[in-house]
């Protein structure tokens, strides 16, 4: 499919520039399509032919600077420490901020064939009877990620600078505070997690911390590329098994707790069998934690749309959703009563 917008040649010459100087040689871009509808970045599948070889990859590439939740170049850069600790990534070819060339600064990455919407991805998981394989696969990425030792990473990632579960609770109250409307269901969340706080510091690692389906790449052999780093950052190596196992990400499958394709024991076995340490309290109390987080990240979305700071219609969308995870917040605690 060919992409026709305003910004299309705009982008094609830019890429084409940029690669030309990455690799010292003329190099002709070709647009095939858009292939996110995100809110804050655009990722670009195109061709570029070198004169010897047609390279497929794929541009992501932050329209507007402001939008962007970290310093840009932690997640290339955090991307290709990922792939040399065994991580499950698409490949890093270049980034840059300089945003003469695209309007905005980006980074380009090899092209990983598969699906990434979630009804494809689910169907396909269905078809090929992929749940046990995405788990095992699933596990061992956290696993690879949360060994990566902390010298290596970025000197831009955000650090935790005392106990994970104090500092979680902190930014959740500041986002309390922001809601258009009060939220009882959200009140009583952040009180059971105060009251239900696991026991001493919690180990601290690298975390992805938004691993889930949408933000991954399924083929017919599984996971084939983890996607979205831009929030990487250091927490409970719990933190990425708990998210990924929230409702929202499940996609209707809600008896199959990991994404809507496996269930927990299976994740944690694949997770402990390479490496890792499971602990089922920590994990349950990120899940509850997580879900409200992402209760009030959505507010804040549509808040955000609302006060014109970013008008968009799926910033707007997102406030529809809000009594979706009151609802998952009551549930969970009701689970572990």
């Amino acid at each position: 499919m060919s992409v026709v917008a305003p910004w299309a040649q705009a982008t094609r010459d830019g890429l084409g520039r940029y690669l030309g100087e990455l690799w010292d040689k003329e190099v002709n871009v070709t647009l095939d399509e858009v292939a996110s509808t995100g809110a804050r970045r655009r990722n670009v599948l195109f061709r570029a032919d070198d004169g010897s070889t047609t390279h497929q990859l794929v541009a992501t590439i932050v329209p507007n600077a402001a939008l962007q939740i970290q310093d840009f170049m932690l997640e290339p850069d955090m991307v290709r420490v990922a792939e040399r600790h065994g991580a499950i990534v698409a490949h890093v070819l270049g980034a840059t901020t300089d945003e003469s060339y695209v309007g905005g600064p980006f980074f380009v990455t090899e092209r990983v064939e598969g699906e990434t919407v979630p009804r494809r991805v689910m169907r396909l998981i269905d078809a090929r009877r992929l749940g046990p394989v995405l788990a095992e696969q699933c596990g061992r990425s956290f696993a690879k990620v949360h060994e990566i030792p902390m010298e290596e990473a970025p000197p831009s990632l955000v650090r935790v600078t005392g106990d994970a579960c104090e500092e979680a609770l902190i930014k959740l109250d500041d986002q309390m505070k922001t809601l258009l409307q009060p939220s009882p269901v959200f009140a009583l969340g952040v009180r059971w997690l105060e009251l239900n706080r696991p026991a001493g510091a919690p180990p601290i690692t690298i975390v992805h911390s938004d691993t889930r389906i949408g933000n991954v790449i399924v083929g017919d052999d599984g996971l084939r590329a983890v996607l979205d780093w831009e929030g990487v950052r250091t927490g409970d190596p719990m933190e990425d098994p708990a998210w990924m196992a929230m409702r929202m990400w499940r996609f209707g499958n809600d008896d199959l707790e990991v994404g809507g394709f496996a269930q927990v024991p299976e994740l944690a076995a694949a997770y402990t069998a390479a490496g890792g340490t499971w602990d089922e309290h920590r994990f349950r109390w990120w899940q509850i934690l997580g879900t409200l987080r992402w209760g009030l990240g959505l507010a804040g979305q549509a808040a955000q749309h609302l006060d014109g700071s970013v008008p968009n219609v799926i910033m707007a969308a997102s406030g529809r959703r809000v009594g979706e995870q009151e609802y998952d917040v009551l549930t969970l605690i009701r689970n572990q009563l």
